[in-house]
């Protein structure tokens, strides 16, 4: 065999082996795609109650952007994803409903940035409240002044507001200063007017239809270290 054969052998393995791994990088990269698809749609509704309420088939929506991070509906936290800037829609039970949240922006920081230091600028917002009545299959959406620059996000924290608003344009709601306190009266999941005087686990059910249980443990988790200190102190007095 000639030398020249032998080359243009050669060539034609390294092609088709350039090729087959193209192949094979398209095809990992289509799988990955489809797989990081499957799990962005199963994430970005969220419910915010517990168990299966009849009600739950009338289910409202709210939208919340990336920028809004919502941690806790009717006392019940919500989940935290490695990704921030996540967008994320809340389904709501119909009936009254309170969302604590937080308004956070990124911006990257300008010239050089020394061994270890963040390359970005945080700029968030101290947790807002907003209660509002949410309408059986009706979608709500966050709307708020959007700042152009880190300087003027700055400025803007202080006062920070968002209004919870309906498909109609129409505010139902302004959001304000929030604290663990103010969860104590909306820690619930709302429950339909049918409700019992008896909780799911056969424990007595206040007026609004949860448990006292299920009351306590949502403040619980709203009550900062010092307090829930002083509460077990109280409690075993």
């Amino acid at each position: 065999m000639s030398i020249a054969k032998v080359l243009r052998v050669t060539r034609f393995q390294k092609s088709g082996s350039r090729q087959w791994m193209q192949r094979a990088q398209a095809t990992i990269c289509a799988a990955l795609l489809l797989v990081l698809t499957g799990c962005s749609s199963a994430v970005t509704k969220l419910e915010t109650w517990e168990g299966s309420p009849a009600a739950a088939v009338n289910s409202s929506t709210l939208e919340a952007p990336g920028v809004i991070h919502v941690s806790e509906v009717n006392g019940r936290s919500m989940k935290n994803y490695l990704m921030d800037d996540m967008a994320l829609d809340y389904a709501l039970l119909p009936g009254e409903n309170q969302v604590v949240f937080t308004y956070k922006t990124i911006w990257a920081k300008s010239g050089v940035v020394d061994n270890g230091e963040s390359k970005v600028h945080i700029i968030e917002s101290a947790p807002q409240v907003v209660s509002f009545e949410a309408a059986p299959n009706e979608t709500y959406h966050f709307e708020f002044d959007k700042p152009d620059s880190r300087r003027q996000a700055e400025e803007m924290m202080p006062g920070f507001s968002a209004a919870v608003v309906g498909v109609n344009g129409q505010a139902l709601a302004q959001s304000s200063a929030w604290s663990p306190s103010d969860s104590v009266v909306a820690a619930r999941t709302p429950v339909s007017d049918g409700a019992s005087g008896l909780a799911d686990d056969g424990e007595a059910a206040t007026g609004n239809g949860e448990s006292a249980l299920n009351r306590l443990k949502a403040i619980w988790n709203t009550a900062s270290d010092e307090e829930k200190k002083t509460f077990l102190r109280w409690a075993f007095e």
